[in-house]
């Protein structure tokens, strides 16, 4: 009598799934249509607000490419990175450059941006490349050590090599002007807003087609559980370093645009409370899901105009205001995380997500 081999744990076998299945939607149209849909808002947003307003969603365009991006890495496919603001270092530095670069012989046209942007997405591919190896051969503290490690030793290097980055005081970071057919005295932080904008549309585009591709389907199936994965002859090795490029890319979008916007790049900006601080708000956001990361981004800027209206609050003196400023913020992200993991485990959006099943199922009943 031949034996019979007994069925796989559901866990196993929802993995195995997850790379056999998927449907056939035209998702690209969706996203593209999306992203239509969401620079008409902007556009008309742009006009509506004043300078100030324009420069932090400017900002917040510029944080939703890195928290994105690790959102792809550690909510689709489960490993956890502490050394996203190095990668954004990379990325911003690698823009100063470029820029100082072509603007020291002359060329100063528009589009020069836009190479600078590419090559700090190529240089911050190339170092997630080599970190991604080496994080693939390890597993949970070790993994975040590592990252942890390139976190601090990034901004560092900036410091070690100050004849080519300048040490603390950083790198100016040139900009051509708004183009001439906007007007003379268009605002500055509206081209700023329009560029960033188009930037991160982009690049939600591309990531929101990934995740729906079945390269999403090997990430998800990779982070359910590695032993199924290769039982369906999937390489977890080789996802894993893809899913780490694909988020570096992200953070040195991310990056370059946080330089491009400010004109100016220094470690200071970078260091490892900004790593913890893109962790937290995808946490909080809601792990694994792009709209996630957009809440996310939206807390990373809200963050440091509530600690300084609350410290505004207090009459404090200069030196105490100071302190108060430099650890509220992590202080405050760390609460709201507490806080969200009891009353909503799946972040803002995952609360959302049932919210929103909630009301869908009450509408027959409430029909019939």
């Amino acid at each position: 009598m031949s034996a019979t081999r007994a069925p796989a744990p559901p866990h196993r076998q929802r993995a195995v799934d997850l790379v056999r299945t998927g449907r056939s939607v035209p998702t690209l149209l969706r996203h593209l249509a999306v992203a239509v849909a969401a620079a008409l808002v902007v556009l008309l947003v742009s006009y509506q607000l004043d300078s100030y307003r324009n420069f932090q969603l400017a900002t917040v365009a510029a944080y939703l490419c890195a928290t994105a991006g690790l959102t792809i890495l550690t909510g689709l496919c489960g490993q956890l990175s502490l050394g996203h603001g190095a990668l954004m270092a990379t990325g911003a530095y690698t823009v100063a450059l470029c820029q100082s670069a072509f603007f020291d012989r002359g060329v100063t046209s528009g589009a020069v941006l836009l190479l600078s942007l590419v090559a700090a997405v190529a240089v911050t591919v190339t170092v997630g490349l080599v970190v991604g190896v080496a994080a693939a051969r390890l597993r949970g503290p070790y993994l975040a050590g590592l990252t942890l490690a390139v976190a601090v030793v990034v901004p560092a290097l900036t410091v070690t090599f100050d004849g080519l980055f300048n040490g603390e005081q950083g790198l100016p970071v040139p900009v051509a002007p708004a183009p001439a057919g906007l007007g003379l005295y268009f605002p500055h932080e509206r081209w700023q807003l329009w560029m960033a904008a188009g930037a991160t549309l982009l690049c939600l585009v591309v990531l929101a087609n990934l995740v729906r591709s079945r390269y999403g389907r090997l990430f998800r199936a990779v982070r359910d559980d590695e032993v199924a994965a290769r039982l369906a002859g999937i390489h977890v090795a080789r996802t894993q370093v893809i899913a780490f490029v694909v988020s570096a890319a992200g953070a040195g979008l991310g990056g370059a645009l946080l330089a491009v916007l400010a004109q100016s790049v220094s470690p200071g900006a970078f260091g490892l409370n900004l790593s913890l601080f893109l962790l937290m708000a995808v946490v909080i956001g809601g792990l694994g899901r792009l709209a996630g990361a957009v809440w996310g981004a939206f807390l990373l800027v809200v963050l440091p105009d509530l600690t300084h209206s609350l410290t505004n609050l207090f009459t404090l003196s200069p030196a105490t205001a100071q302190r108060l400023e430099g650890n509220l913020p992590l202080a405050i992200f760390g609460a709201t995380l507490i806080v969200v993991m009891i009353a909503a485990p799946g972040g803002v959006q995952g609360q959302l997500s049932r919210l929103t099943r909630a009301l869908r199922a009450r509408r027959p009943a409430g029909r019939s």
